[in-house]
């Protein structure tokens, strides 16, 4: 039974097994686009598609002039497909190799990789960082298949597993945030340290796209990042806060900060000797993910209250500082991430990103498409076609609409992941 990100207590039992701004003007001149491929460019009236680097990108996209037909069954209500994709949507069976990274400031996480792909790719392979949501992990089931997709075409992946996550231990008292970029800097400079032929990609979903998108803004014109894909992200903290409490959604609060609770109390000793404004009882039986970051997240980064986290951890304020080529995909029905946060404004004026709104597809739902009903996600061919798209720009200096023989290519020769 697949377990998705967002409803669920994190997986751990698969492990057993492992052993300042500056906005160029136009887009980077390797992601240009003829005019009159430009001109060309459309897309099927079923899809919300905007952005700085519209024109840029979406001749790339040639699935995004079919209309969005999700499945019927299950499609017809925005909790139906979410409860459905977190349930019943496959999960690929792939052995993983775990590598435990110490940070600075002696926490740890987990990057899961695939085994024996430093002896099948070579060392310029371009490098996927895929980085869950809240309390995910390499278990669940959208990243095991963005895993093998991005595998099988050539990539080198790896899984970013955050501090008490998809069994990555807890080790200081401190788990991760909304807030806190200190572990994904750390990792991105890690895996290119290893790889510096490489180039470097992400995709995020949920919390994990929201922390991507801070980390691009960041970074802005210096971010190690050669492109990213941000996937059902709240972007608007406060107003997610404000839908997380309404009707059905306290469903996935009551689920989610269960899931927060066990995390917490499998290292609930790292935190006993904790005073100040700290409140242990209130994180160790939250009711709600407010009162889990209420009673400890707001506290252990700096934040006044949970008001106050959620207003100063919000990516929608970063899109102005993304530098970096970054396609967003939201669902207008998402009941976790509401289309009313997402920042159309920033993502139209900047040059260097694209957003697509799919009318549904709930929560890392997504039940449509040619694998439907419990294959991959819709999205996930296209945020292929995407990454593989700025790579040939970016290594090869091949036109961004140029077809895909390279890639294939260099996938023909790989032996390929399948799904069991």
């Amino acid at each position: 039974m697949a377990r998705a990100t967002l409803n669920f207590p994190p997986p751990t039992s698969c492990f057993r097994q492992v052993s300042h701004l500056h906005r160029p003007t136009t887009p980077p001149s390797a992601f240009h686009v003829s005019s009159s491929a430009a001109t060309m460019a459309h897309h099927h009236p079923s899809l919300e598609i905007l952005g700085g680097a519209k024109d840029t990108f979406l001749p790339s996209l040639p699935s995004l002039t079919r209309p969005y037909n999700p499945f019927p069954v299950f499609a017809w209500n925005r909790h139906v497909e979410t409860i459905f994709a977190a349930f019943f949507r496959s999960t690929p069976d792939v052995k993983l190799r775990r590598e435990c990274l110490r940070t600075q400031d002696d926490g740890s996480v987990s990057l899961d990789w695939v085994p024996g792909d430093d002896r099948v790719l070579p060392a310029h392979a371009p490098l996927l960082i895929l980085l869950p949501g809240l309390t995910g992990g390499s278990d669940d089931s959208y990243v095991r298949h963005m895993l093998i997709r991005a595998r099988n075409r050539g990539w080198r992946v790896v899984v970013f597993n955050s501090r008490g996550c998809g069994g990555s231990p807890v080790t200081t008292p401190q788990f991760y945030s909304a807030s806190f970029l200190g572990d994904i800097c750390e990792v991105v400079d890690h895996v290119g340290g290893r790889y510096p032929e490489a180039n470097l990609y992400a995709v995020g979903w949920s919390l994990g796209a929201n922390i991507l998108v801070r980390y691009l803004g960041q970074e802005s014109d210096t971010c190690r990042l050669s492109g990213a894909v941000s996937l059902c992200n709240p972007f608007n903290l406060v107003i997610a806060d404000e839908d997380f409490h309404k009707g059905f959604n306290n469903v996935y609060d009551k689920a989610l900060s269960y899931a927060l609770c066990k995390i917490f109390k499998k290292h609930a000793l790292l935190f006993e000797d904790m005073g100040g404004e700290y409140n242990i009882p209130l994180a160790a039986n939250a009711k709600s993910v407010r009162d889990f970051d209420e009673g400890l997240t707001r506290v252990s980064f700096g934040f006044k209250s949970a008001d106050d986290y959620y207003s100063n951890s919000s990516s929608s304020n970063s899109i102005k500082s993304v530098c970096t080529p970054l396609l967003c995909i939201q669902a207008a029905n998402d009941p976790i991430a509401p289309n009313r946060g997402i920042p159309r404004g920033d993502i139209q004026d900047n040059p260097n990103c694209m957003l697509i709104v799919t009318p549904q597809g709930g929560h890392l739902g997504w039940v449509a498409g040619a694998e439907a009903p419990f294959g991959c996600p819709w999205t996930d061919p296209t945020v292929m076609d995407f990454l593989d798209h700025l790579e040939r720009g970016k290594s090869n200096g091949l036109p961004c609409t140029g077809d895909l023989d390279n890639v294939q290519q260099r996938s023909k020769k790989l032996p390929l992941l399948e799904i069991s």
